[in-house]
């Protein structure tokens, strides 16, 4: 490993100018390509001190041993080169994003002598017009076996060509009408580029000009008494329609654009891309890559936009690119796609109307796509294995961890503090034994104190399976597991049981979480699991005891385990919070009177318009209601007079207090108010 002020340039010696750098390693390898405004600023920026660097640049510049530059005149001419080396290089540290599949596109060979349409994977080709990619090798088929009755172009192969025109007879296709058999001389070579150039420009969505010319042409067959040509003519017209509608209109304005998406965390990212043409959806695809760079969004996007046109030239750049973030130096990238199309390219985030409605749609498709590409990867009995061996090392356990639990608190600025503990056997979720818990022990935010409740409870009830089974007697100086709020019962009615313990415990959290589960642990004499905790912010794991944290390889299989327990932890955790919330904020001093059902409920408040006005109301006025006799007017009364007036409702756009409504509408007003503070 080396050290980086070994092979810091001299000052004076970087220019302060656009440029792109290389860094070596000490087998002259490149391994990572970079651009900057100024070479001198960027470059000084790697050189600090290494314990401030984000830990995947600490980790390319200990094992670089080199780095070189090229000075250029603008930025634009920095973005070209850029992409130039990553392609040539391939360096191990940039962001390299690559197809999770081949997607397939129609394609037209117009630089044959006989163009042919045909379906092509791949890198693209020169003299070959492209129109996709699509997600499936047979949604081209469709569209193009509709397409052949109007444009009978070819489609075979140049062997079945060369054969027909050796014995002079055409393939079944020109027998049946879906070509015009170039090959026995039906037609010329110039009509047959004449009919494939039609072919494409129908596909580029000029379509409005040959249906009106189908269309006159039925009806002057209808007029001139050729029914049969008008009939062929009306079914031409139908198969077209009917390849049109294979791409509905997204947007209404026959919109030429490719929208990306990002979906990402800490340690990979997805990028999905639609192509839009003419209004409608021409094309997708999608890309997973790994950060193996330290880089946001905007650096995510700029790299999309590198793999997306980087071989591109005039149409194949469209004349609008909607990203959901701007790359860092905006102007040079879209100054260097207009200079890829020969005209000026929109590049900007959609704020509002159908395009920002169809980004959302994108979106959710790169959502999509991370988290089955996330779910592949963790349903692969040899990464799973992989996995926890790896975690075994790295925590210097005697066997591989089969079950993990994992544990979170979540809390809303201190309110409805509740706790999550999720199983995971063998590398996969155990959803059937993950539990939630109310902390009960304290009120307030302390998240330190929260996790000691809560190990504490989840093995204390542990012992006292053990305890029921003669296999543990408890010792004089360890805590007794007698806690009665233990021994409740889960929201099914089924008795909460933890008879079977985990090799492993995880927090998440640093070190004072940590030392909580470790000291919760130690109190019950509890000393065959092991404990340890996943901090977020860089996915350091911490030790009880420890003051450095274990840094597990940013590509190791266990790091990626413990990373999706502690994010299933969190959403449970999360979930959980919630609804309580909910629940506390629709509740009503009604939901205590003993004997009063929903009905006789809504019955009141709809009477009385609100808690308030009934509050106000005597026991003669409640019996007036349907349903409410002397008795059950006498218990509201007093359940109402006990409870305390409940916070008034706050219109939250204008800070206006609101008169007390119904528990639903009041509950949502307040709901709406507290979703503006800070949900942990």
């Amino acid at each position: 490993m080396a050290d980086p002020s070994s092979y810091r340039p001299k000052p004076g010696q970087i220019p302060d100018s656009p440029g792109v750098y290389k860094f070596r390693d000490e087998h002259r390898r490149v391994i990572y390509v970079g651009k900057a405004k100024s070479l001198r600023q960027r470059l000084a920026n790697y050189f600090q001190d290494v314990a401030g660097l984000h830990p995947r640049t600490r980790t390319m510049v200990t094992t670089a041993a080199s780095v070189e530059w090229t000075v250029v005149s603008t930025e634009v001419e920095a973005l070209q080169l850029e992409y130039s080396w990553i392609k040539e290089f391939d360096p191990r540290f940039n962001v390299k994003y690559r197809d999770d599949k081949s997607y397939p596109s129609l394609a037209v060979t117009l630089g044959e002598q006989y163009p042919r349409v045909q379906v092509m994977r791949g890198p693209k080709k020169k003299g070959v017009r492209y129109f996709g990619p699509y997600a499936h090798a047979w949604a081209i088929r469709e569209t193009v076996d509709l397409m052949l009755r109007v444009f009978p172009v070819r489609t075979c192969s140049a062997g079945v060509f060369k054969r027909s025109k050796q014995i002079g007879r055409p393939c079944l296709l020109g027998y049946i009408g879906k070509c015009s058999a170039p090959c026995v001389g039906r037609v010329t070579p110039e009509e047959h580029r004449e009919l494939a150039e039609e072919f494409c420009d129908f596909m580029a969505g000029r379509t409005g000009t040959y249906l009106r010319r189908l269309e006159g042409q039925m009806r002057e067959a209808a007029e001139e008494m050729e029914y049969e040509r008008a009939a062929r003519l009306r079914d031409d017209i139908e198969a077209l329609r009917r390849a049109m509608e294979k791409n509905a209109v997204v947007l209404a304005d026959a919109t030429d654009a490719d929208l990306i998406a990002v979906a990402e965390d800490e340690l990979e990212a997805a990028v999905q891309i639609f192509h839009v043409r003419g209004g409608r959806v021409r094309g997708q695809r999608g890309w997973v890559t790994d950060k193996v760079e330290a880089v946001d969004t905007s650096g995510l996007v700029e790299h999309a936009l590198q793999q997306l046109y980087g071989e591109e030239h005039g149409e194949g750049v469209p004349k609008e690119v909607l990203v959901p973030a701007l790359p860092e130096d905006e102007v040079a990238v879209a100054a260097w796609l207009a200079g890829r199309r020969g005209s000026a390219v929109s590049l900007r985030i959609p704020q509002r109307g159908d395009k920002k409605d169809l980004m959302e749609t994108v979106r959710r498709n790169a959502v999509q796509s991370l988290a089955l590409h996330k779910t592949k990867r963790a349903s692969d009995l040899t990464t799973r294995s992989r996995a926890l061996e790896e975690i075994a090392e790295a925590l210097g356990l005697d066997g591989a961890p089969l079950r993990i639990e994992c544990f979170d608190i979540s809390h809303l600025q201190g309110q409805d503090v509740v706790a999550s503990m999720v199983v995971f056997e063998d590398g996969l979720a155990r959803k059937s034994e993950y539990r939630r818990f109310q902390v009960k022990g304290f009120e307030g935010q302390d998240d330190v104190r929260s996790m000691h409740e809560v190990v504490s409870r989840r093995f204390r009830r542990y012992l006292q399976e053990k305890l029921k089974t003669g296999e543990w007697s408890p010792q004089e100086d360890v805590a007794q597991p007698s806690d009665p709020a233990d021994q409740a019962a889960d929201d099914e009615g089924r008795p909460k049981r933890f008879a079977y313990p985990p090799q492993l415990v995880v927090v998440d959290g640093g070190q004072p979480q940590v030392a909580a589960a470790q000291r919760a642990l130690e109190e019950l004499g509890v000393d065959d699991v092991a404990v340890c905790g996943l901090a977020k912010r860089l996915e350091e794991v911490w030790l009880p005891g420890e003051d450095d944290p274990v840094v597990l390889p940013r590509s190791s299989e266990g790091l990626y385990l413990l990373q999706r327990v502690r994010d299933e932890a969190h959403r449970f955790a999360i979930q959980y919070q919630r609804g309580k919330r909910g629940k506390r904020l629709k509740s009503s001093p009604l939901d205590a009177v003993p004997g009063l059902g929903e009905t006789r409920k809504q019955a009141l408040i709809k009477h009385f318009g609100s808690v308030r006005k009934l509050r106000q109301a005597t026991i003669e006025e409640m019996c007036e209601v349907p349903g409410v006799g002397r008795k059950t007017a006498e218990t509201v009364a007093t359940a109402l007079a006990q409870a305390a007036p409940s916070a008034p409702a706050v219109n939250t756009a204008t800070g206006e207090i609101i008169e007390e409504e119904a528990p639903a509408v009041a509950g949502a007003l307040r709901d709406r108010g507290t979703d503006l503070g800070a949900e942990r």
